[in-house]
């Protein structure tokens, strides 16, 4: 069965990121699978990793690309499903490169673009769990169970100032 969630990344260079996402995912119990596929080296196994996803139940897809890549736009290219473009951080342009890519889509080709490198590919996993969210009440609950934990965070935090 393929997986809820397919992240896609464009070398080995980029699996710290997708690991970030992956790990979000897991906290929130969304399936997920992470692949090495090159818009530019690997365009056949990318359309055959995006049609067998689409036929194996995958809902959502989170490509991660650094330097002027354009890797979420290969996968939105062949799919209607939702796509999440991540920036990879690295690079003479420290993303920015990375970002317009993702970002510049022609009208009709979405994608979501989140921010460059590490808060980005953890925002990822999380709209991707809001996209999920739409049809799943679970998911959903664990999305607001994130959202509580990170108030009580910033509570013990301003107790903490004030008892010192």
């Amino acid at each position: 069965m393929t997986e809820t969630v397919s992240i896609v990344i464009g070398s080995e260079s980029d699996l710290d990121l997708a690991n970030k996402c992956a790990d979000a995912l897991d906290s929130l119990s969304i399936s997920n699978s992470i692949q090495v596929l090159s818009a530019h080296r690997t365009p056949g196994l990318l359309e055959t990793h995006v049609r067998e996803c689409e036929s194996g139940g995958t809902k959502v897809f989170v490509a991660m690309a650094g330097l002027a890549a354009h890797l979420a736009g290969a996968v939105a290219s062949k799919t209607v499903l939702p796509v999440i473009g991540v920036p990879g951080d690295g690079g003479p342009l420290s993303g920015m490169d990375a970002l317009l890519s993702t970002v510049q889509m022609p009208k009709g080709i979405p994608v979501a673009t989140v921010a460059i490198g590490s808060a980005g590919a953890t925002n990822a996993a999380y709209l991707a769990a809001q996209i999920l969210g739409v049809e799943s009440e679970e998911v959903r609950n664990s999305l607001l169970k994130v959202r509580e934990d990170g108030v009580e965070a910033i509570k013990e935090s301003n107790k903490k100032l004030s008892d010192s």
